[in-house]
């Protein structure tokens, strides 16, 4: 058997292989450590090659279609909430009243500051948002650009209070015509022009337009790049095994969907926790996210606080996975990863650390492992990682039925949702600071801003299985089924209540994926030992997140066991009794886990040839290396 055959879907389902060899658990049945059984998935039907005949698969095929030419959003679903906000404020003759004072009342004082507006000193009308730094340079408070900068603001404050709070309209609907109707006047904002950007114009002039010309050279270099799939620039500069994802180990174990990777110990005379520490990232990203540079690898951190760590590396998924569901992510994924921990360190139970939608997965696993007496956490760590989704943010934006149903059409043409769709979607949220700046640095200024390594990470997307994200869309996001006990894992619910070690959750203050007042409500499902961490930073950047950064905070607060000891805290009033502290959350995580480990032991060796668990590769691996 070659080495496709041995890693098919068919070879997995068949009986499970190991390193392309068929095997089973190392634990006895009726056994706590015995793996979950899954239920195979169901067969999807396979994309038409050509236009199909009438009937469902011809509007599917026509969705696809249109979504090229509406960027993956959905028509009818824009036009639905526009038409709620609409036909509500038509109805509604006092909320048009206030509006029209609004506007007369602001256009009153933006008149007022345009007679003084000439005068050195003179006194805006109207500031920016706390975020917005658009017009903080010292040049927009000079006429004619304050002018112009105030004006905008204005018209911008006025749409924010037009499409708030009309009395009828669906939350969902309200936030969705908000935030389209910022994205629309984004794209008018007088910083995205030469003539109304005093910083653009005064760069021309001194320059006799050489940052235009230099602009114009990095529009084509990154639409060539687009047009060709080929990364950012700069992007060359950090390749996987080369100067990221370089700490040491050995990938152990292989299967159709991760490579494992276990890493070389790194303390004194090989000494190490018996706890391993399993880490599993989330599959819409490369795993290496965990182990950028040497300098903020969380996965570099682990081994020299003397663990031995293993990670999963997913699988880039093709149009020929698209069958794969959630159950196989778990078992071929969670379950399978935590065999071949045991395989090499017998008898231990093992501190699991799960990020963003691997934190989610984890968390099923754990419930799933606890509902059937199994034992094999000493802790559970979620970065990032939702459990309720009833407040996913800004997010929800492009989650409800119709659009859900849009997506499922592009992936049932494509087999799979692209990762440029993601992350055009993941722009969106945050326009302002991913899109807009760096067309006024690139594009206007004609500077190359540099890429970090995090940044050159972001760009080395992977793809989602059609089954898996349509799985998860509708189960997690609109059916919420894990929060309230309907999802199920071998034919039977789980509940999150059942899991019973220690839980370590943090969240990230400027989180636009996964709200941290979201992931808090991780409180309300679970009762056992729960320490919550707040973290400074965004959904990246809070979480690779380094000791020894400036700015850098966070807070912590343990509610135990026994709900007696402290009674349940709301989100903020929890934000008003963690204490805070200076510095990186890491430091806090790993004297909590130290806490909960034993003594360090001789470090146990790569993998476990007796156990046909012999290293394969060199870590970071082949998987990580798919296009």
């Amino acid at each position: 058997m070659n080495h496709a055959q041995a890693n098919s879907p068919g070879a997995q389902r068949g009986g499970r292989a190991v390193n392309g060899k068929a095997g089973g658990s190392v634990a006895a049945k009726g056994s706590p450590l015995e793996p979950l059984h899954l239920t195979p998935v169901t067969s999807l039907p396979q994309r038409a090659a050509k236009p199909p005949k009438v009937g469902p698969d011809l509007d599917r095929w026509m969705h696809a279609q249109l979504s090229r030419f509406s960027g993956g959003i959905s028509i009818p679903a824009l036009r639905m909430a526009f038409e709620d906000w609409a036909v509500h404020l038509s109805h509604n003759p006092a909320e048009q009243m206030a509006l029209a004072r609004d506007a007369l009342g602001a256009w009153q004082r933006w008149l007022a500051f345009l007679a003084e507006s000439a005068a050195p000193g003179g006194k805006s009308c109207i500031e920016p948002m706390v975020h917005d730094k658009r017009f903080a340079a010292e040049a927009w408070q000079h006429w004619p650009f304050n002018v112009m900068s105030q004006s905008f603001l204005v018209t911008e404050q006025w749409w924010d209070h037009a499409t708030r709070g009309v009395r009828g309209v669906s939350r969902h609907h309200e936030e969705v015509v908000n935030f389209s109707v910022r994205q629309m006047l984004d794209l008018f904002s007088p910083a995205n022009f030469v003539l109304s950007n005093p910083e653009i114009l005064n760069r021309t002039l001194a320059s006799g337009g050489v940052n235009l010309a230099q602009g114009f050279g990095n529009w084509l270099d990154d639409l060539q790049r687009q047009l060709s799939r080929k990364p950012p620039a700069g992007a060359e500069s950090f390749q996987p095994g080369v100067n990221v994802a370089v700490t040491p180990g050995q990938v152990i174990y292989r299967n159709h969907l991760i490579e494992l990777i276990q890493y070389a110990p790194a303390t004194p005379r090989a000494k190490v926790h018996p706890e391993p520490v399993l880490v599993v990232p989330s599959w819409i990203m490369k795993y290496y996210i965990l182990d950028l540079s040497p300098h903020n690898s969380l996965i570099m951190y682990l081994v020299e606080q003397g663990y031995t760590v293993f990670a999963i590396s997913w699988r880039n998924p093709e149009a020929g996975d698209r069958n794969l569901g959630m159950d196989d992510y778990l078992q071929l994924g969670v379950m399978d990863a935590l065999d071949a921990v045991q395989r090499i360190v017998p008898g231990q139970r093992i501190h699991a650390a799960g990020y963003c939608l691997g934190g989610t997965l984890l968390a099923i696993a754990a419930a799933a492992m606890a509902r059937d007496g199994g034992k094999r956490l000493a802790t559970l760590s979620l970065f990032a990682g939702q459990t309720d989704f009833t407040e996913p943010g800004e997010l929800d934006l492009f989650i409800d039925e119709s659009q859900v149903t849009l997506l499922e059409d592009v992936m049932w043409d494509k087999g799979y949702l692209d990762n440029q769709q993601m992350s055009g979607s993941f722009q969106l949220l945050n326009s302002n600071d991913l899109v807009w700046s760096r067309v006024l640095k690139d594009y206007l200024l004609g500077e190359r801003s540099p890429l970090s390594d995090l940044m050159a990470w972001n760009a080395d997307g992977t793809r989602l299985p059609y089954r898996m994200h349509s799985e998860y869309l509708r189960q997690l996001f609109l059916g919420n089924d894990l929060a309230f006990g309907r999802y199920k894992v071998g034919g039977q619910a789980i509940a999150l209540s059942d899991i019973q070690c220690p839980i370590y959750c943090v969240g990230t203050q400027r989180d636009h994926v996964a709200p941290w007042r979201s992931v808090y409500k991780l409180h309300l499902l679970t009762h056992t030992e729960l320490c919550f961490t707040l973290t400074s930073g965004g959904h990246n950047v809070g979480i690779v997140n380094p000791p020894g950064v400036p700015g850098r905070s966070y807070q912590s607060l343990t509610r135990g066991a026994d709900k007696s000891s402290r009674p349940y805290l709301d989100a903020e009033s929890w934000l008003q009794a963690a204490p805070q502290f200076e510095g990186s959350w890491w430091t806090h995580w790993a004297a909590w886990l130290r806490e909960r480990s034993g003594p360090p032991v001789t470090a146990p060796g790569m993998g476990a040839p007796q156990a046909g668990l012999a290293p394969l590769c060199e870590a970071p691996g082949h998987y990580v290396m798919q296009k």
